[in-house]
C-alpha cells in the first residue's frame, strides 16, 4: 500500500432534515452533506504508525458517552479494495482523502456538545458543536 501517505480520523456529518426531503424529492443530498464545517478532519498519521489498518479501533463520544465503536476489520470492504475501486472510477491524487464509513451508531448532535473521536492508541481529536455559519437553503 505504498500509494498510503497517511490516515486521519474524519467526521462526516449529515444536516438529516434536508436529507430527507433531498431524498424524497429525487434531488441530490449535497445541501445536506457539503455544509461549511461539515467534515472535521485530524491530522494526518503517517502511516507508518499504523502497522496494520485493518485492525484499527475506532469511537466516538458525544459528551463522554460512547455514540460509536468499532473496527476496521469489521468493515464491509478493506483499504485496499476501496482504493482500488475508487481509482477504476475516477483518478486519485496526492492529498486525496477518502472515508471509510462509519461504525453503528450515528446519531443526532446539538450546538454546545463536544465530539471526541478516536483510533485507540494512536490518535484523539475533540470537535464542538456549533451553529451553523450560513443557512441551508431548502431543497
Amino acid at each position: 500500500m505504498d500509494y498510503i501517505g497517511g490516515y486521519a480520523l474524519a467526521l462526516d456529518m449529515t444536516a438529516k432534515e434536508y436529507h430527507a426531503s433531498a431524498m424524497a424529492s429525487g434531488l441530490p443530498c449535497t445541501l445536506a452533506k457539503a455544509q461549511d464545517t461539515f467534515t472535521p478532519i485530524s491530522s494526518v498519521l503517517p502511516k507508518a504508525m499504523v502497522v496494520d489498518p485493518n485492525n484499527l479501533e475506532l469511537w466516538l463520544k458525544v459528551d463522554d458517552e460512547i455514540r460509536q465503536k468499532g473496527w476496521t476489520k469489521d468493515m464491509i470492504y478493506n483499504v485496499p479494495y476501496l482504493i482500488s475501486y475508487i481509482s477504476s472510477v475516477m483518478t486519485l491524487f496526492k492529498g486525496d482523502v477518502i472515508l471509510t464509513g462509519t461504525p453503528e451508531g450515528i446519531g443526532p448532535v446539538k450546538i454546545g456538545q463536544k465530539i471526541t473521536a478516536g483510533i485507540t492508541g494512536l490518535s484523539e481529536v475533540q470537535f464542538d458543536v456549533g451553529r451553523r455559519v450560513k443557512p441551508l437553503l431548502s431543497c
